[in-house]
């Protein structure tokens, strides 16, 4: 084992029995404590996840070896194994598509994002293998998402999954906010020759006078 951050995990757990997602956060510097743990995983060593109390006294997140016969990735090896396969199993979900745009894109074009990020949801969000605490976002979706979940009070102050869960960039289908905002939304990608409906669009925009976001809302409201 090379890679650094599975070296630490293993070796402290040979040495202690097990490690906590607090000893990941203080005393190795891991942020995503989950994350470090997946890393064990993806090498197709077994980890289970259980709690134990803290230094605070809170019930926390904790790791150990589990039973190698139950392992699902034994076979497998590397991040990239355990990321296409996450991947497929999303896919075979909701599709090849963006959440946010609900565009089709090629499986290659589309990431990999936790609904709820851990900076939030932090050790309520323990089974990294179950697909349904992600989602497929393309690279622009995916930006957008970041900029938004982090400049949200949420991710800076509150820290309450609840929030999360009824907000559009964690699940766009079923909302009630954005980011902490009573507001709604949609995201629009134009593709392949849609472009140049878009390319329309716009002209006709600069013509009036008006921004695109605009023209779009004056359109919807004659025909809804």
């Amino acid at each position: 084992m090379t890679a650094k951050r599975p070296r630490t995990v293993i070796e402290h757990i040979l040495t202690h029995g097990y490690i906590t997602t607090e000893e990941l956060r203080e005393r190795y510097g891991y942020n995503h404590p989950p994350r470090a743990a997946r890393d064990v995983r993806e090498q197709g060593i077994p980890l289970e996840t259980f709690r134990v109390t803290g230094s605070d006294g809170r019930r926390i997140g904790a790791y150990r070896f589990g039973d190698p016969t139950k392992e699902r990735f034994s076979r497998l090896s590397g991040r990239t194994a355990f990321a296409k396969r996450l991947k497929e199993e999303l896919i075979k979900l909701h599709g090849s598509r963006c959440s946010i745009y609900l565009e089709d894109f090629d499986a290659q074009e589309l990431q990999i994002d936790h609904r709820i990020p851990y900076e939030v949801a932090g050790d309520s969000v323990e089974d990294m293998d179950d697909p349904g605490i992600y989602m497929l976002l393309c690279g622009s979706a995916n930006r957008a998402k970041s900029w938004a979940c982090e400049h949200c009070a949420n991710w800076e102050e509150l820290k309450d999954p609840r929030i999360c869960r009824r907000c559009y960039w964690a699940y766009p289908d079923d909302y009630e906010h954005v980011a902490m905002r009573p507001v709604r939304r949609t995201d629009i990608m134009w593709t392949g020759e849609e472009v140049s409906v878009y390319d329309r669009l716009r002209k006709r925009t600069m013509e009036l006078q008006k921004d695109i976001p605009e023209f779009i809302k004056e359109i919807i409201e004659k025909h809804v």
